[in-house]
């Protein structure tokens, strides 16, 4: 008779990878910014290696247990949603301005930022925004804990999912030279990332 050999660490890993990306394949402040500094070739790799880590060391958090903390003092939340709106609406100003000169629209111009902005301004969209709390969190944090064992199986899926898509949009977005080198590219990109942030900060604003 044959033996059912299951495999259980699969039946985590493929829902975390799954849940993961439906966290995170959507147009946000965080996704915008990589796609950005991708058509730039301006640190794609770091940039993608801070988002894609982070991504990790929330789940982690949130399957360890620290979304239980998030849960319990909302105080804090509403704290960094104000700040992550008026981040978020700062940047979505600075975007809007910027597609109104020609002289900004070349990827040259836009590699001058140093690698400690770009990681500083990557931190700000990633750790400013609430939701990737209540999101990556405690969401999904609340449904790995649901896989009992095989938990940390399932944030290794959806750690794996994190790295796919952003690794996928920086360097996707790198290999459209052709993009990059027109500077309408550029005027369009800034106006829908412009439009992007503010909106994402009127959402936060108004809870």
């Amino acid at each position: 008779m044959a033996r059912d050999l299951p495999w259980t660490p699969v039946t985590a890993i493929l829902p975390g990878l799954l849940t993961g990306l439906s966290l995170i394949v959507a147009i946000g402040a965080q996704n915008a910014f990589v796609l950005r500094q991708g058509l730039a070739r301006h640190h794609v790799g770091l940039v993608v290696a801070i988002c894609a880590v982070s991504d990790a060391v929330l789940i982690a958090a949130g399957v360890g247990g620290v979304g239980a903390v998030v849960r319990d003092h909302p105080t804090a939340l509403q704290v960094l949603r104000w700040v992550g709106a008026a981040y978020l609406l700062a940047y979505g100003l600075r975007s809007l301005w910027s597609a109104r000169h020609s002289e900004a629209l070349t990827p040259a111009d836009r590699s001058a930022r140093s690698w400690t902005a770009v990681a500083a301004m990557t931190l700000a969209l990633t750790y400013l925004n609430p939701h990737v709390y209540l999101d990556t969190v405690l969401m999904l944090g609340s449904i790995a804990n649901q896989h009992g064992d095989d938990r940390w199986w399932f944030a290794l899926g959806a750690a794996t999912g994190s790295v796919l898509w952003f690794a996928g949009l920086g360097y996707g977005a790198r290999s459209a030279s052709r993009l990059a080198a027109r500077p309408s590219t550029w005027r369009v990109l800034d106006v829908l990332i412009g439009v992007v942030m503010i909106a994402l900060s009127v959402r936060l604003a108004v809870g």
